[in-house]
């Protein structure tokens, strides 16, 4: 295999220092004629990329696993997790960690192929990916971003020249996936279940060196990584119960511990406000519903927790006492993290007693009246309420009345509060019927559609008139439903 060091690659391998049980050396498959397909320019220069060689064979060659940058050792990590419930023994099936480049800016983050073949972890599969799949990642993770939601990037996503069989014959194609790390849940879950606890507190350091370096001093620095992990996952699923963003498959190998969101198989975004809503084919019981994340988040937690107890005190029931305090602060950072956006898409400022009612009435009548839910704060935010349905429910105009009296009650003027909303509520998200949309016709070679949504939500509280058709609902009856497309 070939390496090349032109394009601007500085790549370390820290995590390919761990013991060897956490990963297997592993080579990408090669990829007969690889395209280029779309490419992340702004994320090219972040990462000190020369983003006009990415564009040229070399970078395709890499892209689709042909060559690899100089100084990388592709491994597959190996990780367990509860997958919608159930405990199993787990690893990078179809993915292939390149190594980690160190950013002009000094940042350290991975370098992922996904869908480039079989690795040791595989269980029977292909180890391939389709194009619309990794498309639909490539798009919902960097208007994520734009969201200014903490997620894994998409670089780049080529076409292999070798069809994927599913049900259907697809397109095969590779994304690369920028991360702040692949460490998950599910990653301390793997070491626990070996019972080698030495391993287990190399791999805990290691986790604090790379996303938690305050806390190596601290008396017990176990006991900060479960706090800190704690706090970046309340706040990150506030963020996604604030746009809507409904995950689908919150399983632990899912929930990383840099608190950046992970895998976008059969995500989707709330069109009408339903706390029941969930979108994914495989989730039957609803166990990953919109209103059930922070719940499943806190679950999530406690498993991350568990793995901890070896290293958390010697002592078995003061371990179990030291998580239990921990993960019982959740709950409140999360409402504290979710309520102070809610004040703000809301253009609340300050804190009163009576938000947390308003906002509930209002998410209430939202509910009864099936009104779209980013719709309604973009309506909020443009004074136009007028046209919701909403606005002729019973109640609604209770409901102004105590918000317009709330807003008067601070310091702020309209202005600045409308300000404040307009910062915070997008005007567009990427709407299921679009997502499909732009990815049906890049399945059948027209990308120009992709390339205007992605140029739409690039910046999704612009409030342009570009945006104006992006807002629109679907008008399907049909309600809609996702898929893993592995």
């Amino acid at each position: 295999m070939t390496k090349t060091d032109t394009i601007g690659w500085n790549i370390e391998n820290s995590y390919a220092r761990l013991p060897e049980a956490f990963y297997a050396e592993t080579l990408p498959e090669s990829s007969p004629s690889p395209e280029l397909v779309v490419l992340n320019y702004p994320l090219a220069e972040q990462l000190g990329l020369d983003a006009n060689m990415l564009e040229g064979k070399e970078g395709i060659e890499l892209f689709a696993g042909n060559r690899t940058p100089k100084g990388a050792k592709p491994i597959s990590q190996a990780y367990a997790g509860h997958q919608f419930g159930h405990f199993t023994m787990l690893g990078d099936g179809r993915a292939v960690l390149l190594g980690e480049q160190i950013t002009p800016d000094g940042k350290r983050v991975d370098i992922q192929l996904k869908g480039s073949g079989r690795t040791p972890f595989s269980r029977g599969g292909d180890g391939r990916a389709g194009l619309g799949p990794m498309l639909r990642e490539f798009i919902i993770s960097e208007a994520m971003h734009a969201l200014r939601i903490p997620t894994t990037r998409s670089l780049a996503v080529v076409v292999t020249g070798e069809p994927v069989y599913r049900e259907d014959t697809l397109e095969g194609a590779i994304l690369t996936r920028v991360a702040a790390s692949h460490l998950r849940v599910g990653t301390f879950q793997y070491a626990a279940a070996r019972q080698v606890v030495p391993d287990l507190q190399i791999l805990a350091d290691y986790a604090i060196e790379r996303h938690y370096p305050e806390v190596t001093g601290d008396p017990n620095p176990y006991e900060s990584l479960l706090q800190k992990v704690i706090e970046r996952q309340a706040s990150l699923i506030a963020k996604w119960q604030l746009v809507g963003f409904i995950h689908g498959v919150m399983n632990t190998d899912n929930m990383t511990i840099s608190g950046e969101t992970i895998d976008y198989g059969p995500c989707a975004f709330m069109e009408t406000y339903d706390p029941a809503t969930v979108f994914s084919s495989i989730d039957r019981d609803a166990r990953y519903a919109y209103g059930n994340q922070p719940g499943i988040a806190e679950w999530n937690l406690a498993r991350f927790a568990e793995t901890l107890l070896p290293l958390l005190h010697d002592e078995q029931e003061q371990a179990i006492a030291i998580a239990e305090q921990e993960l019982s602060k959740f709950a409140k950072l999360y409402h504290t993290h979710w309520m102070a956006g809610m004040r703000a898409k809301l253009g609340i400022f300050n804190e009163e007693q009576e938000d947390v009612r308003l906002v509930k009435d209002l998410l209430q009548l939202m509910k009864n009246s099936g009104a779209d839910y980013t719709n309604t704060f973009r309506a909020l935010t443009l004074d136009q309420w007028e046209g919701l349905p909403m606005c002729k429910a019973s109640g609604f105009d209770e409901w102004l009345d105590r918000w317009v009296k709330r807003l008067s009650r601070q310091p702020q003027s309209d202005e600045e509060a409308k300000q404040l909303m307009q910062q915070t509520n997008p005007a567009v998200i990427p709407r299921n019927h679009r997502v499909e949309e732009a990815l049906k016709a890049a399945v059948d070679g027209d990308f120009s559609v992709m390339e205007k949504l992605l140029e739409v939500l690039a910046d999704p509280f612009a409030y342009s008139k570009e945006q104006a058709e992006y807002t629109e609902p679907s008008t399907s009856t049909t309600p809609y439903q996702t898929f893993c497309g592995t």
